[in-house]
This record gives C-alpha cells, structure tokens and sequence, in this order.
C-alpha cells in the first residue's frame, strides 16, 4: 500500500520539476527505509533463534553435536558480521527519519504554512521548496557519507589492534 505522501502533489495541476522531485525522494527514503528494515528484521530474527538452538543442541548428546555446535556459533557470527556491514539498523532509521521529514515540507508546502505562509507567490514557493528539500537531501547525504567513513575509520582501528605488534611497525 503506498502511502498518501508518495501520490503527485495537486491532483489535476502538472507538477513543477522540483515538486516531481520530492515525490521521487519520498518514494526513495521510503522504499529503503521499507527495505532495510525487513533485511534487519529477518537478520536479527535468525540470529536469535540460531543463538538459541546452540544451548538446545548442548544438551542432547549425538555424534557430530560439536561440529553442529561450531557451526551454529560461526552463523551467529556471520549474521552479525553483516549487520555490522550493512548497517540495516541504522540506515532504516535514518531512511525514514529522511522521508518523513520530506513529506513534513510536502504538507506545509501544500498548505501554505510554516515558512510558506509569508511566500508572495506559487514561484517563490517553489523556489523556498527546493531550497529547503535539497538542503534536507544534502544534509541526510552528508551524514550517511560522515557514518561511512566512521565505519570505515573503526574497521581500520580494530585490525591495526589485532596485528602483531612487529607487522603494525613494518606497515608503519
């Protein structure tokens, strides 16, 4: 079901590019938000109940229960490996933090309220529209671009602290 936000803007009136625009990032932060919070979801599902079957699997004797053991341990670790790369978490957060803000300027653009109240006329609405979504889009970009880097900063930091110390010296 898609939601009322992502449908045009005025019905029967063609809409300005910048007003297509925003209907296109809604539609975008939404499906994503959608997305990574089902990739979450069905990750963070999993990994429970195949953290639970290892202590299940402990308990009844048969012959190959530490190889089942370790490999249940490993598919934990992997999930979780993933998650970590993926971010699902944090970026279907951010995702629908993003497009509901959108649809926030939408509904005061189309009621003529908030900062669109003192606008003289529908152009200068629509140059306050695309002034304050591209700012949105430029600031959710600029922090997802800042929490890739972080990432990218904390995985270099956690294996330079796993190297030997005579191969963190030599890469020096």
């Amino acid at each position: 079901m898609v939601d009322d936000a992502v449908r045009p803007m005025v019905l029967g009136e063609a809409n300005h590019p910048i007003q297509d625009r925003l209907e296109n990032q809604i539609g975008w932060y939404d499906r994503k938000s959608q997305n990574a919070q089902r990739r979450y979801k069905i990750l963070k599902l999993a990994q429970i109940i195949i953290a639970g079957l290892i202590p299940l699997v402990s308990v009844f004797p048969f012959p190959e229960q530490r190889w089942v053991t370790a490999v249940l341990g490993l598919l934990v670790l992997i999930i979780e490996a993933v998650q970590q790369l993926n971010q699902d978490q944090q970026n279907w957060i951010s995702y629908r933090s993003a497009c509901e803000a959108l649809k926030h300027e939408k509904y005061l653009y189309l009621a003529h309220a908030g900062p669109y109240a003192n606008a003289e006329n529908r152009e200068k609405q629509i140059a306050l529209l695309a002034d304050r979504i591209e700012g949105m889009i430029s600031r959710e970009h600029a922090k997802w671009v800042s929490a890739q880097e972080q990432m990218i900063a904390r995985n270099r930091g956690t294996a330079s602290h796993s190297m030997p110390a005579d191969e963190g010296r030599a890469a020096s």
